[in-house]
């Protein structure tokens, strides 16, 4: 017989695995017809999926939900490199905020990513406290199969704290 696979939701939702796998953590998404799954040992993490396809509001949309170094970073590209980069900030920035546990609900404009050029890594660059330190975060990035984009972030998960 099938075991239950050991998981548990938090206040907020996120998924959790419990014992004995809690001192790793799990993601995933899906987008279209495809399914992502992350693990990984001592690390928060989230992973965001996305299918490509085009996107014509994407700048008003960074402009509403973004923050606003990332929507004029979108502008001064030319129109071709709009959409791709909105997408790479988009699930750069879903990934980080599934890792912390409360979704695109806390807040797109709450965490900005950076590059120096539209084939440069993002990194992200400024984020509100409850996030933690912008340089303790990871992101890797990658085309898991053509027509579409992936993100997973992570940082290390922080010990528990002695009483």
């Amino acid at each position: 017989p099938a075991q239950p696979l050991p998981l548990a939701r938090d206040a907020h939702g996120r998924p959790r695995l419990l014992a004995p796998y809690e001192d790793r953590d799990a993601g995933w998404s899906h987008s279209g017809q495809r399914l992502l799954l992350a693990v990984g040992h001592d690390v928060v993490l989230g992973v965001d999926l996305e299918r490509q396809r085009p996107r014509p509001k994407a700048l008003e949309l960074a402009r509403r939900f973004f923050a606003a170094g990332e929507a004029d970073w979108l502008q001064s590209l030319p129109a071709a490199d709009r959409e791709p980069q909105f997408l790479r900030l988009w699930c750069a920035k879903e990934a980080v905020l599934k890792a912390h546990g409360r979704g695109l609900a806390f807040g797109l404009h709450r965490l900005r990513f950076a590059a120096d050029d539209p084939q440069a890594p993002l990194r992200l660059r400024d984020c509100d406290p409850a996030l933690g330190v912008p340089a303790q975060w990871h992101l890797h990035e990658w085309t898991p199969l053509d027509g579409y984009h992936a993100a997973l972030a992570w940082r290390p998960r922080t010990p528990p704290q002695r009483r």
